[in-house]
């Protein structure tokens, strides 16, 4: 880094530089961390546009995702034991979902027809107690599958939204996304890391149920950081092929998951 200042702190370790922070709360180390950690906000806001349509802008992202890197600088305790980078990510994504939900870009026709869907699947899949097919949950709507497919490209942005939305709350406040138990184990409260490595293992276990084109999308941009453009070349499918089966796979999951909730939170 070009600053004399931040060249000094180039040569302190990492975490000796953390604990100084948390002691002193030095303005100038924090913008030292600001700027490391910059490109982690250009990543994340990255992923997150990936699913997003083309009018929501992608410096738009970054900027809301600064806050959440500075909110994590502020709050981040060396002394749990966990990696600021894993920490960061977490926070530097709730700050981007939370911006999008304030400025409320997905129009409400959309949220009601995501509902909709991921009611039908839940209800279908109950009933038949077996995976359902596009035209068994086009057929439940009323709709012919072409519209399906259609309606499925216009949720994209929705998908990723709803995975970020909270569904647990521990004894001490812990709030948990399906999202983070797929990216961010390592960040959750050693404290209550059981009962959430329990929660983790119904939605590994459901993810594991999906149909096999859906679980691969999954597990290929979740845990394997592919784009949707790569997915679909290992997949050999269009990207919005890649798009409609990665929102089937949320839709299924939220509401597989949205039935073992209830007996978790409550």
């Amino acid at each position: 880094m070009a600053n004399k200042k931040f060249q000094e702190f180039d040569a302190i370790d990492e975490d000796e530089l953390w604990k100084r922070y948390a002691k002193t709360h030095d303005q100038a180390i924090r913008d030292y961390f600001v700027v490391k950690y910059a490109p982690l906000v250009k990543y994340v806001a990255g992923k997150i546009a990936m699913g997003m349509p083309s009018s929501i802008e992608f410096d738009d992202l970054v900027s809301y995702g600064v806050f959440g890197l500075i909110d994590a600088i502020t709050k981040f305790d060396p002394d749990r034991g966990i990696k600021f980078k894993t920490y960061a990510m977490t926070r530097i994504r709730g700050a981007i979902f939370d911006e999008l939900r304030s400025i409320d870009w997905i129009p409400r026709s959309i949220r009601q027809k995501a509902k909709q869907i991921e009611q039908a699947i839940a209800d279908l899949e109950n009933k038949l107690g077996r995976t359902v097919e596009d035209e068994e949950i086009a057929k439940e709507l009323g709709i012919t599958i072409e519209e399906f497919q259609s309606l499925l490209n216009k949720l994209s942005g929705t998908a990723i939204l709803s995975l970020n939305d909270i569904w647990y709350v521990g004894d001490e406040n812990d709030e948990l996304s399906i999202l983070e138990t797929l990216e961010a184990p390592d960040t959750l409260n050693p404290d209550v890391m059981i009962e959430k490595e329990e929660i983790r293992d119904y939605i590994v276990d459901a993810i594991k149920k999906l149909p096999d084109k859906e679980k691969k999308v999954i597990v290929l941009y979740y845990y394997e950081d592919l784009t949707l453009k790569e997915i679909g070349e290992v997949l050999e499918v269009t990207e919005s092929r890649v798009s409609q089966l990665h929102t089937k796979a949320i839709m299924r999951l939220r509401g597989r998951l949205g039935r073992i909730k209830s007996n978790i939170v409550g």
